[in-house]
């Protein structure tokens, strides 16, 4: 079974940086899109930056640039999201999601359970 695990999460103050992490298991990330996305109270989820297969970044148009940063590393097969300059307004569960159509013309779409990021004023 594809398991994705976030961490990394936690309470920081405004000004800060975090380091996300999303390990995989079952499935290589570098086969895989693999997208940060993050949810804030009240507010629809929203994509935060992705890394295609072929290791080409995106970023939301609606984000600050510069203060994210989508990688990854083969060997551990591990996705990460680089915040910096924290403000209250990141507050919010961030989730990894990896998705691919596989050989058999299969959407496959893996999602991990959230790390919880918050940031005090």
């Amino acid at each position: 079974q594809v398991q994705l695990v976030e961490s990394g999460g936690g309470l920081v103050a405004a000004g800060g940086s975090l380091r996300l992490s999303c390990a995989a298991s079952r499935i290589i990330f570098s086969e895989y899109n693999s997208s940060w996305y993050r949810q804030a109270p009240g507010k629809q989820r929203e994509v935060v930056a992705t890394i295609s297969s072929a290791g080409s970044t995106t970023y939301s148009d609606s984000l600050e640039r510069g203060r994210f940063t989508i990688s990854r590393e083969r060997l551990r097969n591990t996705l990460f999201l680089q915040i910096d300059h924290l403000k209250p307004e990141d507050t919010a569960v961030y989730y990894c999601k990896a998705d691919r159509i596989s050989a058999f013309g299969r959407q496959e779409d893996y999602w991990g359970q959230g790390t919880q990021v918050t940031v005090s004023p």
